[in-house]
């Protein structure tokens, strides 16, 4: 389990976050839903520490990491962190001037110490695992934009990460080539990854996610398994997001 307690986070007088509350189970899949500027992307950079909270905590089960935000955490503990999460962003973030198996062997050379030879093997068989077997040469402009988000998922998944955060994966990406990466994401769940990953696909929360999300305004509105949200939520303000996004 991972426990994040009353997470805030502000920039200058504009309070984004306001005391948000959420248990990942382990292997679990956590989808979060809202309107544009609701903190959803605010509070997945939290879990990365991208963005460190004013007052919070974030505890694995396990002790390994255990971090109260209001006490100011050292930067040994963020980046430990870190080192816990795997991030897949929304405009990609691949490195334009390395290949597809460079932007995959960095990690695990620079954070994990590993070897040329290891991190070249490890990153081989992510793209294989991914359906890129055949673009490791290739540089980012070559791909396409579905490759290329594969590619940072492969990357993410590098450096082994206790934690899959995906900031709307599929955002940027043309219509035709959203599956590919959406069937990507269904893959990994079933391998028991643990993934949190904000997005407006309604379709993958109803099918993929064990737990539902709905942020507004810096706020947890409703939270629990899909059927609840999708089928029997009786809170208003779900309803009203769930009529918005039908029209």
């Amino acid at each position: 389990m991972i426990t994040i307690s009353n997470i805030h986070k502000a920039f200058g007088d504009n309070e984004v976050l306001k005391g948000i509350d959420l248990n990942i189970k382990k292997g679990s899949v956590v989808v979060i839903l809202g309107p544009s500027g609701s903190g959803k992307t605010t509070f997945l950079r939290c879990l990365n520490s991208l963005e460190t909270p004013e007052q919070g905590g974030i505890a694995f089960d396990d002790s390994s990491l255990n971090i109260d935000f209001a006490a100011k955490p050292t930067k040994k503990q963020l980046r430990a962190l870190q080192k816990k999460s795997g991030m897949v962003f929304q405009s990609y973030n691949l490195f334009p001037h390395k290949t597809a198996l460079e932007n995959l062997m960095l990690g695990p050379m620079v954070a994990q110490g590993m070897s040329k030879q290891q991190a070249q093997a490890k990153a081989l068989a992510l793209l294989e695992k991914v359906g890129l077997s055949d673009k490791t040469d290739l540089y980012p402009f070559q791909l396409s934009g579905g490759q290329q988000q594969r590619v940072g998922i492969a990357r993410a998944l590098a450096i082994e990460p206790e934690l899959l955060l995906f900031d709307e994966p599929t955002s940027a990406l043309d219509p035709e080539l959203v599956h590919e990466v959406l069937k990507t994401m269904q893959q990994l769940a079933s391998e028991g990854w643990t993934m949190v990953v904000v997005t407006h696909e309604i379709n993958f929360a109803r099918n993929v996610a064990d737990v539902v999300m709905l942020m507004e305004d810096g706020h947890v509105v409703e939270v629990g398994p899909p059927e609840q949200l999708f089928e029997r939520s009786e809170h208003p303000r779900t309803q009203a997001f769930l009529q918005r996004i039908k029209a």
